[in-house]
């Protein structure tokens, strides 16, 4: 590996990239692994409601975690095989409730996720947490926040100012920040006959669920093109919260790259964000002509993503959360395979001499931009990675999956059919 290794640096070296820097800036990278992948979104409530909202997941691969002892064991062994600093992303759904203290979502307090607080300072790891908006019976005719039933409403307003005191414990137990952020499946089926009004509505609900200064909590509100359901109209479109975000500072329109027109690239939406942001915050999933949340590769689409976000020097103002559940294939296999993947494009673009690609661009050296850009995707990219994973004490790529099969063989197969 050394020699192999040393070669490799020495090629990048070359081009003026410094690939032992590049492995340094990596590892001070968090990346937020969302805790629904390992159960396909079904939480801990057991309401017995059906997924609603837009949300499904596909797929009956055995093995599906269904207690919290069973999702963080599983959530430990995929850590175990994944470079680098670490967070876990949990929704609403995911409270554990003592005996006897059961609570709707709208009643939910700190003390439902003293669980999740102790294991998270277990693993030194922060939290984010996202209300859950969908998927219960107070979610009528497609609506929450936006709903022209007030008491549905009101229910819902109750339910994100808890989520936000929550957040804020979690920041306080943790000593670090909380991104906690809100997203709704409201909208309609069919053409609409009032846009304007479900969005005044939601525009009321967001200005009391945000009322309330809490500190360390960092707010954000996610949009999406169109759902399942509704496809005619949503409610929390992508115009209405940029324009929501950038008139109350202090809370941020994340970008979700499965909720935008397949003919769109966030990637171009980072530069436009940042200069109007002070922070980015993203979750990153595979779209498949849909919002279908596919594990994530190591495609164009996503290299692209984190080329920008090297480009724009802004990897310490980006809140980087995955939001993928393939119930298809093992679950624990799925979280390891798409956050190294995510690693795996940052170290891409941290190998990249964004600098000199940005002088051609300016100097209008098209064809030898063109040239370079293409000749960097040989260099031996591979051979800085395998070394990233052997100083992170992880397998490396080709070695990681038999411990997959043998926690399949010994855990995962044990398990009673969900």
């Amino acid at each position: 590996m050394n020699e192999y290794y040393q070669a490799a640096g020495a090629r990048y070296a070359a081009l003026g990239v410094n690939t032992e820097a590049a492995m340094e800036a990596l590892a001070r990278v968090p990346v937020s692994i969302h805790c629904w992948q390992g159960d396909d979104v079904t939480g801990f409530e057991n309401s017995g409601e059906a997924l609603s909202g837009g949300i499904q997941a596909t797929g009956n691969y055995p093995g599906k975690a269904r207690t919290f002892a069973e999702l963080t064991a599983d959530f430990d062994k995929a850590c175990s095989l994944i470079p680098g600093r670490k967070r876990i992303n949990l929704h609403a759904s995911y409270a554990v409730f003592p005996p006897g203290d059961k609570a709707d979502r709208d009643a939910l307090a700190p003390r439902h996720f003293a669980a999740w607080v102790e294991y998270a300072k277990s693993r030194n790891i922060g939290i984010d947490f996202n209300p859950t908006f969908f998927s219960h019976p107070m979610v009528k005719n497609g609506m929450t926040l936006a709903s022209p039933n007030e008491a549905v409403r009101a229910f819902w307003i109750r339910h994100g100012q808890a989520c936000r005191r929550i957040a804020a414990y979690f920041a306080k137990e943790l000593n670090t920040y909380c991104l906690c952020n809100v997203w709704i499946p409201d909208g309609l089926k069919d053409v609409p006959a009032d846009r304007l009004g479900p969005r005044l509505r939601l525009e009321d609900s967001l200005n009391q669920i945000f009322a309330e200064k809490l500190p360390g909590v960092i707010d954000s509100v996610e949009s999406k093109v169109f759902g399942i359901g509704v496809e005619a109209y949503t409610v929390g479109s992508h115009e209405f919260y940029l324009g929501y975000a950038v008139a109350h500072p202090g809370i941020y329109a994340l970008l979700d790259s499965g909720h935008f027109h397949p003919t769109e690239a966030i990637a171009d939406k980072i530069p436009a964000m940042l200069c109007r942001f002070d922070r980015l915050a993203l979750h990153l999933t595979r779209p498949v002509h849909w919002d279908s949340d596919h594990v994530l590769r190591f495609d164009d689409d996503l290299r692209e993503i984190t080329c920008e976000l090297v480009r724009c020097d802004a990897l310490q103002k980006a809140l980087i959360g995955l939001d993928f559940f393939d119930a298809s294939i093992n679950r624990v296999a799925a979280w390891v395979i798409g956050t190294r993947n995510l690693q795996k494009a940052l170290l891409y673009a941290l190998l990249m001499p964004h600098a000199q690609l940005a002088r051609m661009q300016d100097e209008a050296r098209f064809t030898e931009l063109m040239t370079a850009q293409e000749a960097y995707k040989t260099l031996p990219f591979g051979t800085v990675w395998d070394a990233y994973c052997q100083r992170q004490s992880v397998p490396a790529d080709g070695e990681w999956y038999p411990h997959i099969e043998q926690y399949e063989q010994t855990v995962l197969k044990a398990r009673n059919p969900a």
